[in-house]
């Protein structure tokens, strides 16, 4: 019997997680990449709640804890790097603002991709046209030879460029009114095992957040309404951050310093996609192209590696794609819809603009960081991350185990 086939757009968690649990049902997935090669970057991510149950059924919980980042927890610290409040890690799957399993996203990207060794993964290209005939999907590529596949699937992420060719501009990309610049600076002896947050007046925040890597994971971000900050060249964003953190205090000097010698520096804008459908014919969508939550969330590693899972899950349950995708979307999203209703005033309520709201905004962390108050708000710093009934798919496996 000829194996069922699926290309996969993008290799960061969604698509290669996707690809793990596909050959486990049989298939014969290929994953595509713009990027020349797997992009080792990128900062601190959480795998907590259905996201860790999800590793734990790929036999990678053990695998993540080994590559943990070694941060202690998370303090809130004022101008002189005095320490305002601390919440130390979280000792369940899914309680804190640092997880137990907090991991760096490249570091998790590469052990899925290593994990999923008998795959084809094809870098340095993308997909340039579909043509979904009923029967196959018909794929051209920017580089390589047009080829023929029983379903596409998008995983590369908020602002996917496979989206775009399937479903226009059908999705809506919600502008959470936050620019962040993301960068790795060399380490100092003074540079804490803790993820230390700053916020200035004028909604800035400053934070560094240990790594495992022997340097330091760094973030520069600011409220601002002004769209398009994140289509302008590097040289651009740079100035800006400049103009904007000017004066701010604690490390800030140190970071604007290092950040344009960094290698990995990544501006965004913070955003969700709410999209009204994700499948159209033998097309479908995953992990942030479907239903990015921001960063803000804690939830994007929790929805790329559930969402991943239940596709997979549902196209080996069903004969017919199309009762799969319906079956995805109704098990997801519920699950969806929780991770993307952010608390009131999020992202703005951690940015205080005055100083006024940053004191309001240190009081209230003293007040969370007391023993009484932390038990009574657990759930504080706690993303919906498992509230979710997630099938057993595990009778559906064939004897190809994708890499395990």
């Amino acid at each position: 019997m000829t194996s069922r086939t699926a290309l996969i757009s993008g290799a960061s968690i969604a698509g290669p997680a996707l690809a793990y649990w596909l050959r486990r049902y049989g298939w014969d997935p290929v994953v595509i990449e713009r990027a020349p090669r797997l992009r080792d970057g990128g900062q601190n991510i959480d795998v907590r709640g259905a996201g860790r149950e999800v590793a734990r059924r790929m036999g990678l919980e053990d695998a993540i804890r080994a590559a943990n980042t070694g941060e202690q927890g998370t303090r809130f610290v004022g101008r002189d790097g005095d320490v305002i409040a601390e919440f130390p890690v979280g000792t369940s799957d899914t309680d804190g603002a640092t997880a137990e399993l907090e991991i760096l996203r490249g570091d998790l990207a590469r052990l899925l991709v290593d994990t999923t060794h008998d795959v084809e993964y094809v870098f340095g290209d993308r997909i340039a046209g579909l043509e979904d005939t009923g029967d196959r999907v018909s794929v051209a590529f920017e580089h390589g030879e047009t080829r023929a596949f029983d379903l596409v699937v998008a995983a590369d992420g908020i602002n996917s460029s496979t989206r775009r060719l399937a479903f226009g501009d059908e999705a809506t990309i919600r502008f959470l009114g936050l620019y962040t610049g993301w960068f790795t600076v060399p380490r100092t002896a003074t540079d804490a095992p803790w993820w230390c947050w700053y916020g200035a007046p004028g909604g800035r925040t400053v934070t560094l957040r240990p790594d495992n890597h022997g340097t330091t994971r760094a973030a520069l971000s600011f409220l601002s309404t002004t769209p398009g900050y994140e289509q302008r060249s590097m040289e651009d964003q740079f100035e800006l951050l400049r103009t904007v953190f000017s004066g701010a205090g604690w490390e800030t000097n140190r970071a604007l310093s290092d950040m344009t010698v960094a290698p990995d520096f990544t501006f965004e804008r913070v955003a969700q996609v709410h999209a009204p459908r994700w499948s159209t014919g033998r097309i479908a969508l995953v992990g942030d192209a479907a239903y990015c939550a921001s960063p803000v969330s804690g939830m994007g590693t929790s929805l790329a590696l559930t969402g991943a899972y239940v596709l997979a899950g549902e196209l080996a349950a069903h004969h017919h794609h199309q009762d799969a995708f319906r079956g995805y979307e109704r098990i997801m999203r519920p699950y969806v819809d929780q991770a993307q209703k952010l608390p009131p005033g999020v992202p703005a309520i951690a940015n205080p603009r005055t100083r006024l709201g940053i004191a309001a905004f240190h009081t209230a962390v003293r007040l969370a960081a007391t023993p009484l108050v932390s038990r009574l708000t657990g759930g504080l710093f706690s993303p919906p991350a498992d509230k979710i009934e997630l099938p057993d798919y595990g009778h559906l496996e064939t004897n190809r185990r994708g890499g395990t």
